[in-house]
């Protein structure tokens, strides 16, 4: 089965084309840092204006680059939620159009299970069960993943997600958008012995996090050494990382002893960032465990995991009606298992 993934739920359109069979046969993204780059952050009227534009010539690009027609598709599959309203809706209605106008199936998928599910598009896949930590601008979440849409959250943070604390961190350091790349790149410079961040909730049983905390502690820092130079932010970025690699890696080993779960699998925008993987590298290493990630480019919003996730839905016999639902809140916990 050849299925068309369309991925518009925020800043980056992505499409791309997996065959059951063949695996991933091509992909493109678009990415719209540049446009809200002004802005320190997604404007999401811009950003919905900005998928209808580049979203049929990518779809036009991807098959060419699979070397293939609109009659060689057998579904379309296109994220339906959780996202920004007006970016999700461009991607629906283009995805059920085009599934209805050649007569195949089409489905909605979940942005996070697209994610969640992105590491087993690679030649070592994990097995179920697994943990999943799913971690991006919104969302930071410990999953007990027993198979597809068979999921319990486990636990979740109760204010900032951890790219959302990165994000704020870095505008509060002068840096540009997206923070997360910039704030890692800085750290690179830090002292590692300059500051002590806290580790929050770490001193507690329980699989919750808590940031807006850090976040706060890295801006009070800040003010305390305005007057210090740029080697003081270099130093606070290299702080703040380790706090939340440390705090990740806490919550992630009580995850899997909680289980006994040999895989921890790690997805999601924020999962692109290496010192996160390092630690998390250490800590499963010495349970005789295994992290698992996608690949540095399916860490970010695309469309190969979106045509993924939809083609194991599809192929378990599930598709949409002719109407679309967009869905801007959509807990993992209401998916069904296949």
């Amino acid at each position: 089965m050849r299925v068309l993934g369309i991925e518009s739920s925020c800043d980056e359109t992505g499409v791309a084309i997996y065959d059951s069979e063949r695996g991933l046969l091509a992909d493109t993204l678009y990415s719209q840092v540049k446009l809200h780059a002004d802005y320190g952050g997604v404007v999401p009227e811009l950003a919905s204006r900005d998928h209808i534009r580049k979203t049929l010539p990518l779809i036009d690009e991807v098959l060419a680059k699979a070397e293939l027609t609109r009659d060689d598709l057998d579904a379309v599959a296109f994220t339906a939620g959780p996202g920004l309203i007006g970016a999700l809706l461009v991607g629906t209605a283009i995805g059920r159009s085009l599934a209805f106008a050649l007569d195949i199936p089409a489905i909605g998928v979940h942005h996070m299970e697209g994610h969640l599910l992105a590491p087993l598009m690679e030649s070592n896949a994990p097995a179920f069960p697994f943990v999943a930590l799913l971690i991006s601008g919104g969302h930071t979440q410990l999953i007990d993943v027993k198979g597809i849409g068979k999921y319990s959250l486990m636990g979740e943070s109760l204010d900032d997600a951890v790219g959302e604390a990165f994000d704020k961190t870095a505008k509060l350091l002068g840096l540009g958008y997206p923070g997360g790349p910039a704030l890692q790149k800085l750290a690179e410079q830090g002292d590692p012995d300059r500051f002590q961040f806290p580790r929050p909730m770490t001193d507690r049983p329980g699989l919750e996090f808590s940031f807006s905390g850090l976040k706060t502690f890295a801006m009070n820092t800040l003010h305390k050494h305005i007057d210090e130079g740029e080697q003081s932010k270099a130093d606070i970025a290299y702080a703040f990382q380790q706090a939340i690699a440390d705090t990740l890696a806490i919550k992630c080993r009580r995850a899997l002893e909680q289980t006994a779960y040999k895989t921890l699998v790690v997805a999601g925008g924020v999962s692109a960032n290496t010192e996160i993987r390092a630690r998390l590298d250490a800590m499963t290493a010495k349970l005789a465990a295994r992290a698992a990630y996608p690949a540095m480019a399916y860490c970010t919003d695309n469309g190969a995991m979106i045509a993924y996730a939809g083609c194991q839905r599809l192929l378990a016999g599930e598709q949409q009606d002719l109407g679309f639902q967009a869905r801007p809140r959509w807990p993992l916990a209401e998916l069904s298992a296949i």
